[in-house]
């Protein structure tokens, strides 16, 4: 076995990161380690650059990453390479959780944190046997029974893994980082607050786990000499360990390594005034951070450990240290009501938050909040490509589907409007009326896209669940790709009849 390609796949339908050319970090990684050993590797992020089919079809084994939203044009993908012939491993938060799923469409499923077992995995499947013995491992015997072997432990030191190499991913060969609108880097994995609604304590863990300031430097200054721009540090809670987040920034900031940088955060940090001062001075301009409600009760619900008056200091805080703030809010919980979202949006443009993103509530697979909904019968949907939390795919409790989802779209035109951007152009802030046009242009966008779904929505408000809503077609462009290739197949996602 010679050549390896990883596919990313695209996410159904366009979000406030469209237009950023952001891979994920996996299968780059996985692909720098696959390269250290020998092989040839290529990566194709399909939000970077097109699928080369025929390049594709070259391989000797394909991995593919899935998210629960990308997981249908994955499954497509996958399908239309084993029929080409093709071994096919599929990794990511979605198949970690369900497997069996996954198994009807590839050979293999790498459940979890794959970093210390991608080779293992690849020169077990060269020689045909020793699958029994790799951790998180998921396949099916001779004989096609499934094993599950028991789950792959947490890298311990982040420092053995390589800085990524972005010349791997199609359309990056020669150009790198440099041709990304944002770099992601690593810092850290886990998080120990496990929000009922995500996913990342499954996957990650709930210890952190960090890189050395040595190494997250030396990714820092790569990125600067490919002539990379802005960092996007890929930690879900950058500044989990304020000593160590500031050790950091003060090295960033000695070593002139400041690139204009972004990060995902809690609101504890407007707690440290010095680490806010750290922030700026080496080049942060914007934080994204999981606001999620402005009703206490439905923050108890989530699990989040803030109040809404440490949500509302954080705001001020921030915008007075000159740190500009992406406030997320997740609505649908089961104390939210029509009046919540009105109050949410009301209090976002009062904070004068410079963008946000209203999300629905969404049972991603692995998560308590699927757990709970699946138990109550509730879940109404499992076509994963409209888990995006931007399409109602479960039973409100006080609201109906329509009102949930109408009042979403409402809620981000109402924030994207014409009044919210004369506000800032009246204020000569050139950058947040780009983001609020931008905001705007988008909402109208995804309204008319979607009218399908919101007109659903209103039906089976009227009438109940006995309508039901064909799947999303997500994988069209590939089945004519492979036509064209000779290569054909009837596609059907296995949740969906």
């Amino acid at each position: 076995m010679k050549k390896i390609v990883f596919i990313e796949p695209n996410p159904p339908d366009f979000h406030i990161y469209s237009r950023m050319a952001l891979p994920r970090l996996g299968t780059v990684l996985l692909g720098t380690i696959l390269k250290q050993h020998g092989y040839e590797v290529k990566s194709y992020v399909e939000t970077v650059g097109e699928i080369d089919l025929k390049d594709v079809l070259s391989a000797d084994l394909v991995g593919i990453s899935t998210i629960t939203s990308t997981s249908i044009r994955s499954y497509e993908i996958a399908k239309l390479l084993r029929q080409a012939g093709k071994k096919v491993f599929m990794g990511g938060p979605h198949v970690t959780f369900l497997p069996d799923e996954a198994l009807k469409v590839c050979d293999y499923v790498m459940r979890g944190e794959t970093d210390d077992h991608i080779v293992a995995v690849v020169k077990a499947i060269e020689r045909g046997e020793g699958f029994d013995t790799i951790p998180g491992l998921s396949y099916r015997d001779a004989n096609g029974e499934i094993h599950h072997n028991g789950t792959a432990p947490f890298c311990k030191n982040l420092d053995v893994l390589p800085c990524p190499d972005f010349k791997l991913i199609g359309g990056l060969e020669k150009k790198g980082s440099s041709h990304l609108s944002i770099t992601p880097i690593m810092t850290s994995r886990g998080c120990p607050y496990d929000c009922s609604f995500c996913s990342v304590t499954g996957m990650f863990g709930q210890k952190y786990r960090f890189r050395s300031k040595e190494n997250v430097l030396q990714e820092i200054k790569n990125n600067k000499d490919a002539g990379g721009s802005w960092v996007f540090f890929y930690d879900d809670n950058f500044c989990a360990n304020i000593k160590r987040t500031k050790e950091l920034l003060r090295a960033m900031i000695e070593k002139r390594l400041t690139p204009a940088w972004t990060a995902q955060v809690r609101v504890e940090i407007a707690k440290d005034q010095e680490l806010l001062e750290l922030m700026h001075r080496s080049g942060c301009h914007t934080v994204y951070i999981g606001l999620e409600s402005v009703n206490p009760l439905t923050l108890k619900a989530y699990n989040k450990k803030q109040t809404v008056e440490d949500i509302t200091n954080c705001i001020k805080i921030l915008h007075k240290n000159r740190i500009r703030i992406h406030g997320m809010f997740v609505l649908g919980g089961d104390d939210d009501t029509v009046d919540t979202i009105h109050e949410t949006v009301r209090f976002a443009k009062k904070n004068d938050l410079e963008s946000v993103q209203f999300l629905i509530l969404t049972p991603l697979p692995g998560t308590k909040c699927f757990s709970d909904l699946e138990s109550q019968g509730r879940i109404i949907s499992k076509d994963w490509s409209l888990y995006d939390a931007h399409h109602v795919v479960f039973e409100p409790k006080l609201m109906s589907y329509y009102e949930l989802q109408s009042e979403i779209v409402r809620a981000n035109k109402e924030f994207y409007s014409i009044p919210q951007i004369l506000k800032r152009v009246a204020r000569l802030d050139a950058f947040n009326v780009g983001i609020k046009t931008y905001g705007r242009n988008l909402a109208r966008k995804w309204e008319k896209k979607n009218q399908y779904f919101i007109d659903y929505t209103k039906t089976i408000t009227e009438a109940g669940r006995s309508i039901e809503l064909a799947a999303k077609k997500t994988a069209e462009d590939m089945k004519e790709k492979f036509g064209k290739l000779g290569v054909t197949g009837n596609i059907v996602h296995p949740n969906i009849r």
